[in-house]
């Protein structure tokens, strides 16, 4: 255990040089590192460990996915559905519509019962039917539903991650909590209301044809259609057809630009969208088309010829910073479902400031505990002790460093705590040192049997507490995977240097000193 081979001393060396490079950008200024990132290649120890809210300041929010709307809007779709699916069978029906959750029609002809339950078991077999005389009652079961909540959440959580990413927020945290919510943390924003915006637009975006000769003043609609309202200036409604010419999914990129001065957005189909686009336009020459975002129309422009491209742009009534805004929507895609903001919090820089100032400091003071109580209690060795502390350290930032993970405040205790019970190892292998010489054997002889009779002792102690840190992260949320993120990567950044970084130097003394006692 004395005798290190060359390649074992060149791996610890380049450890250590390595943790020194990458941790270095944490103690140099900000435009200095800036200025690393924008000259320096990707590899290169330019990168330092961010801030977490509770540090750094930022904004908080707590969002609730209204999953229920999914269940609701598949049940309305499932009505049309059904019309047609009906219509196609040539089964004469009545009274198609939701009651209750379910959709519910009365076969006029209760002989054709077979019949029409055949056509709906075609058009969704996962349905529960359930048939009384001529009346038809179409639920969802409950797994679907519960397949279709978290499938919509999922989704959700993809989307809010989208729309944030493309606003160029650094390092936003984005977790589910619960069944329904999302909690946001977007550190460094002090100005939370341009993400609410953003985030409270579903940005369902739809193309839909015009009904030009119902009127909206007064009496129903024909069915299969709605009326809609504009957002032009004159406040016009438009009655338009329930059925989507071309939908928004199909959308590829979305773009702000300018046409004759006016700020517009161009949008892009695949290959898929571009089709219906094209067909659409083509058979609806001369019609109206109404584009549809949330509900609400934004414009209705005239079909004046087929647009064959599958592409084309949207104009309203547009500022610069709203059209980037709906390009950014679109570009994101469209939440499946609304989504409400039930908390907000803003922390302030100065409370971040205060916190890692107050982290720095306890970090110090332990830090100077530690390695008084070490050079007291062993002398030269726990000189060497603390020297492979201060890399254990570099060895921390720099892992943080290189994954770019957050540090919370939770996460400065992970490091103090370690800082604290890094140089458990060292009081091992000390101790059983000591012992060694007390049995009269020989300083080689000592030194060699205290790191190979403590190693299992050393790695029994640190993988337990190593474990219980993975439970913590894996079932923790929030500051408690702060602390345990920190905490897992002190334990085995402490065991390298306890092992290895120790040794090396203990061996690099004998062999320069060639002792005849120990300093213990």
């Amino acid at each position: 255990m004395v005798y290190l081979e060359r390649w074992k001393i060149i791996l610890i060396l380049a450890v250590c040089a390595i943790g020194v490079l990458y941790s270095a950008p944490n103690l140099m200024g900000k435009n200095t590192v800036e200025w690393l990132q924008a000259h320096t290649p990707g590899f290169f120890p330019n990168q330092t460990v961010n801030l977490g809210l509770d540090l750094r300041g930022g904004s908080h929010l707590l969002l609730e996915v209204a999953t229920d709307n999914v269940i609701d809007e598949h049940m309305q779709a499932l009505v049309d559905q059904t019309r047609t699916a009906l219509r196609a069978g040539k089964i004469n029906y009545d009274d198609l519509g939701l009651v209750n959750g379910a959709v519910h029609f009365k076969l006029t002809k209760p002989e054709q019962a077979d019949a029409a339950k055949a056509a709906i078991t075609d058009m969704d077999n996962s349905l529960d039917i359930a048939v009384q005389g001529g009346d038809f009652t179409l639920r969802m079961t409950d797994a679907k539903i519960t397949e279709r909540k978290r499938a919509a959440m999922d989704q959700s959580i993809e989307i809010v991650r989208r729309r944030i990413d493309e606003t160029g927020t650094r390092e936003p945290s984005i977790q589910r909590q619960g069944d329904n919510r999302i909690l946001v943390q977007l550190p460094g924003l002090g100005d939370p209301e341009h993400i609410k915006n953003l985030l409270g637009q579903t940005a369902k975006l739809t193309f839909r044809l015009v009904d030009e000769t119902a009127s909206t003043a007064g009496g129903g609609v024909p069915p299969g259609e709605e009326t809609l309202p504009s957002t032009d200036e004159g406040g016009r409604s438009y009655v338009v057809q329930k059925r989507v010419m071309v939908s928004g999914d199909t959308l590829v990129d979305a773009q702000p630009s300018f046409r004759d001065g006016q700020p517009v957005v161009t949008f892009k189909f695949d290959s898929i969208g571009g089709r219906r686009f094209g067909e659409a336009t083509r058979t609806n020459t001369g019609h109206l088309f109404a584009i549809v975002l949330d509900n609400k129309i934004i414009s209705a422009p005239v079909i004046r010829e087929p647009i064959l491209g599958g592409s084309g742009e949207i104009s309203g009534h547009f500022t610069t910073q709203s059209a980037q805004d709906l390009a950014l929507l679109l570009r994101a895609g469209a939440l499946p479902a609304p989504i409400k903001i039930l908390e907000e919090r803003t922390v302030g820089p100065g409370l971040g400031a205060d916190s890692i100032k107050a982290g720095a400091t306890a970090s110090l003071i332990g830090l100077a505990l530690v390695v008084v109580f070490f050079v007291f209690a062993y002398g030269l060795f726990g000189i060497f002790a603390n020297i492979a502390l201060m890399f254990n350290i570099a060895l921390i930032f720099a892992v943080l460093s290189i994954l770019q993970a957050t540090l919370t405040l939770p996460g400065i205790a992970g490091i103090v705590l370690t800082i604290g019970t890094a140089l458990d190892a060292n009081v091992l292998v000390f101790e059983r040192i000591r012992e060694e010489m007390r049995n009269g054997r020989s300083v080689i002889s000592s030194i060699d049997s205290g790191y190979s009779r403590a190693l299992s002792a050393i790695v029994d102690a640190n993988m337990t507490t190593l474990i219980a840190a993975i439970l913590l992260f894996i079932f923790g949320s929030g500051p408690v995977k702060g602390f345990a993120v920190t905490l897992s990567i002190g334990i085995i950044t402490s065991i390298f240097s306890a092992i290895m970084i120790t040794r090396l130097i203990v061996v690099w003394w004998m062999r320069a000193t060639k002792p005849t006692q120990i300093p213990l």
